[in-house]
């Protein structure tokens, strides 16, 4: 089996990188060829197909994409990517193309070029894309309910989607409308859902869809259950749609001294910096610091105020044995079962979170008990190793059909 994989990023980005890199790495041990597709960067790991790869595109750099209409129509339709994958499946002829984050600087265009070549197509659904013009699914900081966008394509340019820029919007929403009328996603064998809730967004949009649920996984070999260090801990980035502000509040109504820690950047840094005093801000950390800061946690908070797809801030937290104090939106209610490996909170209210993180601040017992429980439902259900089962067996699912 060969299996070509795209992914606009060949370096470690962001979550959507994690799991592409994980997949290769797993198609390559269980001794099948892998084949890469992406986009050119500095950053790269090397790669024997780099010379297929696209020019760097940075829609978020010093030009804006709307200077000209070329660099607009290659938002939405990339024609040399297109050109240069079609070079690159004709030359090694792939069994399976695995999409993973392809949007913009690749352009979804390209799913069709692969049916067309006689490849079978699986897409792995990181975000929102495939059936919201903006990938979170937020709209002026509120959640989108894709009944807005559902039937006339008019809908798709009602709301402001993006940045607060009508511009933008119009171009997200002129991208959506392209795929929609010209099926781009109707391509594709099989969609990956890392969540149910994912999986129940994408049959709204695109009913006839093949979508098989195969959740993100962690390789818990690496890590064990740690200390109560006695601080709850937040790992992301400082966004507004991320929850930051109403944890930094909740703690602020904590009773004792549980610290509260935070890992990340963002445009919100300053803010909770300049307003709460008592939240400690470690800012961007890597390698073992980052490790014994989230494995000496008392609890992993993850407050999003988005619908957060299967989160790897999860899964890392329950591969150390912590409990998790998560939002009830989106993806999270899956993986922490509440009152049992940690606590489910009403999405944006800072008094719900309070009382919940109050539960586990005043009970050392609770928290170790949680945490085991947290640990073992990652072995159970989040493993690397049923991930890699359940991916293989979707594989080889679509090459006897």
């Amino acid at each position: 089996m060969k299996v070509l994989f795209v992914n606009k990023f060949f370096f470690p980005h962001g979550g959507a990188e994690t799991v592409f890199f994980q997949e290769r790495d797993m198609v390559q041990e269980a001794g099948y060829q892998v084949i890469d597709f992406s986009m050119k960067h500095e950053k790269n790991i090397p790669s024997d197909y780099a010379d297929f790869f696209v020019d760097n595109v940075d829609y978020h750099g010093k030009h804006s994409i709307f200077d000209n209409i070329k660099v607009a129509v290659n938002f939405v339709h990339n024609q040399y990517a297109c050109d240069q994958f079609e070079k690159l499946i004709k030359a090694e002829q792939p069994d399976i193309v695995h999409f993973h984050n392809i949007y913009h600087q690749i352009t979804p265009s390209v799913i069709k070029i692969a049916r067309k070549l006689g490849c079978k197509t699986v897409l792995t659904a990181h975000d929102y894309k495939s059936v919201c013009p903006n990938y979170s699914m937020l709209a002026a900081g509120e959640n989108i309910d894709l009944d807005w966008i559902t039937g006339s394509n008019i809908n798709l340019f009602k709301y402001q989607w993006q940045d607060g820029s009508w511009p933008r919007s119009v171009l997200l929403s002129l991208e959506a409308l392209y795929h929609r009328t010209m099926k781009s996603y109707e391509a594709l064998d099989a969609f990956i859902a890392p969540c149910e809730f994912m999986k129940s967004m994408i049959l709204r949009q695109i009913p006839s869809a093949n979508v098989d649920v195969i959740v993100n996984g962690i390789d818990a070999s690496t890590t064990d259950i740690g200390n109560d260090g006695g601080y709850f801990l937040f790992c992301g980035r400082l966004t507004q749609e991320k929850g930051i502000v109403t944890l930094a509040q909740a703690h602020s109504q904590l009773k004792g001294n549980t610290l509260l820690k935070v890992l990340g950047t963002g445009p919100m840094f300053d803010h909770i910096k300049q307003h709460f005093d008592n939240v400690e801000l470690l800012g961007f950390q890597t390698g073992d610091a980052l490790t014994e800061i989230i494995k000496n946690a008392k609890a992993v908070i993850v407050p999003s105020e988005w619908n957060e797809n299967c989160s790897m801030s999860v899964l890392e937290a329950m591969s150390y044995g912590k409990p998790v104090i998560g939002a009830n939106i989106g993806g999270i209610p899956e993986q922490v079962l509440d009152g049992e490996t940690g606590y489910l909170f009403t999405a944006g209210d800072a008094d719900d979170l309070t009382a919940k993180m109050q539960s586990l601040a005043d009970d050392e017992t609770l928290v170790a008990a949680m945490g085991q429980k947290a640990r073992a439902r990652l072995l159970n259900k989040y493993s690397l190793k049923l991930h890699k089962e359940e991916l293989i067996k979707l594989y080889q699912s679509l090459l006897a059909n």
